[in-house]
């Protein structure tokens, strides 16, 4: 391939900035897969964490849509705490977790309010990771039509194909959670908008949804 041609010359500027890519990845996974994605805390910690935190609420729930109190919390009959708004109990994790957006077995662990802009930062990662590896791979294939050729190149051929189908398969995704958080809404509320009480008794479809450009700059910044 053309990244172990490369190497092969003495120009490491490539392969290296390609290995700190895979590294930065698998670091990412990692990160994500075992970080607290918002679990909802029990009634009385949660009280204290407003408390302390009475400005950051106040500011929150502002942003909040209008509607009726008796909705806004709701109680999880599994975890036995109070769910603030846009939070959802997961099956897998145990938990209730705050702006649920999906529980991804890739990683193992929901995707939430803490953890989903270090999710897309990740999967961006992975897509260029994947990209740059497709290309590396290809760059190695000279076709033949001989036995020979086909059995020295079959894992070279079927990494390949797997980097292509991830590729998809991580791009379809990322541009979904994109069209999501522009939106200012997750893939829980999207799918299950009928189901939710908080947006089945709104007035607007998206009450969360404030403009792309401020849905965005409120979600990564």
């Amino acid at each position: 391939s053309d990244l172990q041609k490369q190497a092969e010359r003495g120009e490491l500027l490539q392969p290296l900035v390609f290995a700190s890519l895979v590294l930065c990845s698998v670091l990412l996974y990692l990160r994500v897969s075992l970080m607290d994605p918002g679990f909802v805390k029990p009634e009385e910690e949660l009280e204290v964490f407003h408390l302390r935190n009475g400005r950051k609420c106040e500011e929150q729930g502002m942003m909040m849509p209008q509607v009726p109190n008796a909705i806004r919390m709701r109680h999880c009959g599994y975890c036995m705490v109070k769910q603030p708004m846009r939070a959802k109990h997961c099956q897998q994790c145990q938990h209730c977790v705050r702006r649920y957006d999906h529980h991804c077995p890739w990683i193992e662990n929901c995707v939430g309010e803490k953890n989903h802009p270090l999710f897309i930062v990740y999967l961006s990662v992975q897509l260029v990771v994947l990209l740059w590896g497709g290309h590396i791979a290809w760059s190695g294939l000279y076709f033949e039509q001989s036995w020979h050729w086909l059995k020295r190149n079959l894992l070279l051929l079927i990494s390949f194909f797997l980097i292509v189908i991830f590729t998809i398969i991580s791009l379809l995704l990322l541009i979904s959670q994109l069209y999501l958080i522009s939106c200012n809404t997750t893939t829980w509320e999207f799918m299950s908008h009928h189901r939710i009480s908080y947006l089945r008794h709104s007035e607007l479809e998206n009450p969360f949804d404030q403009g792309v450009i401020f849905n965005l700059w409120r979600f990564f910044c």
